[in-house]
């Protein structure tokens, strides 16, 4: 049960000094049986003159910044204190109705399931779904979680992970063409193509780590992305194609939401001279100690600094 400290760093830099609009921040870790924010601070440059908090429709933790000072800067620097229980790839007990793929949800969970069931891009060709179906086995019935996995893993395997800064997603068919992308783009991918099998599936925006000394996460020093399925039995599972793992080991959740365009790390506006922005920078720093036990029963709020 590690203990982790998290730096998220985000930097915007003008030529002259430019109002800033509202903002909407998404950066503090979900609470959950597996996640716990022990501690937490977020300072923002310049000061804002208002900060609050709610969560979304998801049940994410957002921070609403409002400004009425012009600057050159702007920073959000995110510091947490986490306890993290990733759950093991043998903890995920599917309903036996559901161990085998085809199946249909249940009656009582598909009223809420089905809008993360609806394709949310085009695919005339039915590239995705010709793609999806490969993994499906020729005898008619195929071990629902060992199908996932290899999906997983051959997205892992198959395409080439090229780091983006710009901002922006590929569409799955692009990704599927080019056979290369960011995490981001992995994501959507293969959301779209367990969506054509039928599946509930959603996209996590967060962060990744490297657990120990011998096991490397690809992705780290800004955010990263997965997915999450839904399986009868066990709920939510991720699966992160990047890294080519299934359960959350190494990945800390911050947003989760139903497309890419819901779980935006940092979004606001900024009115100033045209040609003003310069560039925005993200720095993303997790340290792990695990040998320290901290006291879970203590909740700290969370200081707003200028």
């Amino acid at each position: 049960m590690p203990f982790l400290t998290l730096s998220h760093i985000t930097t915007y830099t003008y030529r002259h000094p430019v109002a800033f609009g509202e903002h909407r921040i998404m950066v503090r870790p979900r609470e959950s049986h597996d996640q716990n924010v022990l501690d937490e601070t977020l300072t923002i440059s310049p000061q804002p003159s208002d900060v609050r908090w709610l969560q979304d429709v998801f049940g994410n933790s957002v921070a609403i910044a409002t400004f009425d000072k012009r600057a050159k800067e702007l920073v959000f620097d995110s510091r947490i204190r986490l306890q993290h229980n990733p759950a093991e790839l043998q903890h995920v007990d599917i309903e036996d109705y559901a161990r085998f793929y085809p199946f249909t949800y249940s009656s009582e969970d598909m009223p809420d399931l089905l809008r993360s069931i609806e394709r949310q891009h085009h695919d005339p060709q039915r590239q995705i779904d010709t793609w999806a179906r490969r993994f499906v086995g020729a005898a008619g019935r195929t071990d629902t979680l060992g199908m996932l996995s290899d999906m997983t893993a051959a997205i892992k395997r198959e395409f080439t992970y090229v780091a983006r800064a710009e901002k922006g997603t590929q569409s799955p068919i692009e990704t599927l063409t080019r056979r290369k992308g960011t995490c981001r783009d992995y994501a959507m991918l293969m959301i779209e193509a367990v969506r054509a099998l039928g599946f509930a599936a959603r996209f996590v925006s967060g962060y990744v780590y490297s657990p120990t000394s011998r096991e490397h996460r690809t992705g780290g020093g800004s955010t990263h992305a997965w997915v999450r399925v839904y399986l009868p039995g066990s709920g939510w599972v991720e699966f992160d194609p990047t890294n080519g793992i299934v359960g959350n080991r190494g990945l800390i959740r911050v947003a989760v939401a139903r497309d890419i365009y819901q779980a935006v790390p940092i979004s606001g506006t900024w009115a100033g001279f045209p040609g003003s922005f310069l560039d925005m920078t993200v720095s993303v720093d997790i340290s792990v100690d695990p040998d320290i036990v901290a006291d879970t029963g203590t909740q700290t709020a969370l200081p707003l600094q200028a």
